[in-house]
């Protein structure tokens, strides 16, 4: 027995005791292929599931690395039974594979002829695939190729996709060298999916997916669509392309609900990939308007279901996923790894903060007690309603103000869920509200104002959670949120990441009412960041009114 900070249980849970020296070097060794499930004070409970492990062996790494994690750091031996099942749950990443076949085009082929046998059988598979290809192999049409990839994944057989990529049409596209160039970890990750040929790139929000992107791009050297999560995304995506790489005005098209341009490079958001009329896609087209050899998609963990379908169409592209968190709410991880592509490169937000490529973070969770009148009210809303009762309290509003006025002369954002709130939050902070209905130049407008200084306050709903770079954001108030929603905290926290020029750290307030379903939620919300090492300091709100040090 060893002192060490994790517990690993034969149910496949592992304890970490986070006061534990050595828990932050435990911390990144599972993090590759253990999910973080709960994460209150003292000890985080991890889960080591199938998909994780799938995922970090198609990141490269084996068996005996897991192994050799869960035994150095365990305080009591390894159950040998939980060991076992780990080397033969990554064993099964590979025993079947999709590969070229030059008589018979597109073949799933095994080197374990029961495993194939097994599938084949299954009634999924039966309609994915063509005739026998001798005793190991068997024909599928590549219509196919991404719904058998799903189909065997539900299975517990991932297939590893060695069937290659159509290179599409050509299109030079160069890095530029103006007074900038990679960072290691961008180009590692650029590297990764190059290598991998198709995948998700996992960087901590600030840490610049977009040159990634760009850089992928520039390895292509072809037609490419880029999908996106709203249009000031898809202009930021088309600045930073003009600053970073050889690409003209000319050759960007911009696919949104105001321009419809199709060009060698096209920047299209999902909204209006999505949009549906008499039970059709009509923009779904786009995906063959030209012979892409790319296709870019920005916070992947937002891609809507149609897109899904789509892309199981796709499977001939080489397709790149970027995202600061894999973590989906409707549970359809599985649908990335298998359509998009495995988890081709991760850096902990941590390690990033310690090399100094995003800003330090300190997150506080600032505890609000309900006055008796609102606890009563709260205890006699309907079910329906609790939630957002006790998320839009006066109590809270009381606190914002005060967060505000502490902070006066810096940059900072308030973030909501509900526009009533966020509408009297601006009348009563004097600051300008950006919700959904805000048009796209006037969002942008306000934004550039925060960026120079104009403005020090901006009241945003979650439309500005995903892709909005306002680098001079120090400090955050998080008022309400989507419930538990853990990849919103994880955007939320990112506006506020990228490096300082002051080299200030950032301050991220989450405002909860105590002893109500806010504290539940928030709990959950916290969790994604609890896994890459993020403690919340919980205050009392009277400490906040008392002009207290926090």
């Amino acid at each position: 027995m060893t002192d060490g900070p994790l517990i690993v249980q034969s149910d496949k849970t592992l304890l970490l005791e986070v006061d534990h020296e050595l828990a932050d070097a435990c911390r990144q060794e599972i993090a590759p292929f253990a999910e973080l499930e709960r994460a209150p004070e003292h000890v985080h409970t991890y889960r080591v599931t199938p998909l994780a492990l799938w995922n970090a062996r198609a990141a490269g790494h084996d068996a005996e690395q897991v192994v050799d994690a869960l035994i150095k750091f365990s305080r009591y031996p390894v159950p040998h039974a939980l060991l076992v099942d780990v080397a033969d749950t990554m064993a099964r990443y590979g025993r079947l594979r999709l590969e070229k076949d030059p008589v018979h085009g597109l073949v799933l082929s095994s080197s374990d002829r029961a495993v194939l046998e097994e599938v084949l059988r299954a009634r999924k598979v039966k309609g994915m695939i063509g005739d026998r290809v001798g005793d190991d192999a068997v024909a599928v049409h590549p219509s196919e190729r991404g719904a058998l990839k799903q189909a065997l994944l539900k299975l517990g057989w991932p297939a590893e996709d060695l069937a290659g990529y159509v290179d599409g049409e050509a299109h030079p596209i160069k890095l530029s060298e103006d007074g900038w160039e990679l960072r290691p970890y961008q180009r590692e990750a650029a590297d990764a999916f190059w290598h991998g040929g198709s995948g998700v790139v996992v960087l901590p929000c600030g840490s610049g997916k977009t040159t990634v992107g760009a850089a992928a791009m520039a390895k292509a050297e072809a037609t490419t669509l880029i999908l996106v999560t709203n249009t000031v995304s898809a202009h930021q995506w088309k600045q930073e392309l003009l600053r970073r790489t050889s690409l003209t005005e000319d050759e960007i098209g911009e696919y949104t609900g105001a321009k419809k341009e199709v060009r060698p490079v096209t920047i299209a958001t999902y909204q209006i990939m999505t949009t549906r009329r008499k039970g059709v896609y009509p923009h779904l087209e786009l995906f063959d308007a030209r012979d892409w050899g790319l296709v870019v998609y920005d916070e992947v963990h937002l891609l809507p279901a149609p897109i899904f379908r789509m892309t199981a169409d796709l499977q001939a592209r080489r397709r790149l996923g970027l995202t600061a968190t894999l973590v989906r709410e409707d549970n359809r991880e599985g649908d990335v790894f298998s359509l998009i592509g495995p988890k081709r490169y991760d850096a902990p937000w941590k390690d990033m903060e310690t090399q100094g490529w995003i800003a330090p973070a300190d997150c506080v969770e600032v505890r609000v007690t309900l006055t008796d009148s609102e606890r009563l009210a709260y205890a006699t809303a309907e079910p329906d309603e609790r939630y957002r009762f006790c998320a839009t309290t006066d109590t809270k509003t009381r606190l914002v103000e005060a967060l505000v006025k502490r902070h006066a002369g810096e940059q900072l954002l308030v973030i909501g869920q509900y526009i009533d709130q966020l509408d009297e939050l601006g009348e009563l902070l004097g600051a300008p509200v950006i919700k959904g209905e805000t048009r796209v130049k006037e969002r942008e407008r306000l934004f550039d104002a925060f960026r120079s200084g104009e403005q020090n306050v901006l009241v945003v709903s979650k439309v500005a959670n995903f892709s909005i770079d306002l680098p001079e954001a120090t400090v955050a108030v998080q008022v309400s949120g989507a419930y538990g929603s853990r990849q919103e905290e994880a955007q939320r926290l990112g506006r506020l990441l990228r490096p300082k020029a002051s080299g200030a750290g950032a301050r991220f307030y989450a405002v909860v009412a105590r002893d109500t379903l806010d504290q539940d939620y928030a709990a959950h919300r916290q969790r994604f960041l609890a896994e890459q090492g993020y403690a919340y300091r919980i205050v009392d709100a009277d400490a906040v009114l008392s002009g207290d040090e926090i």
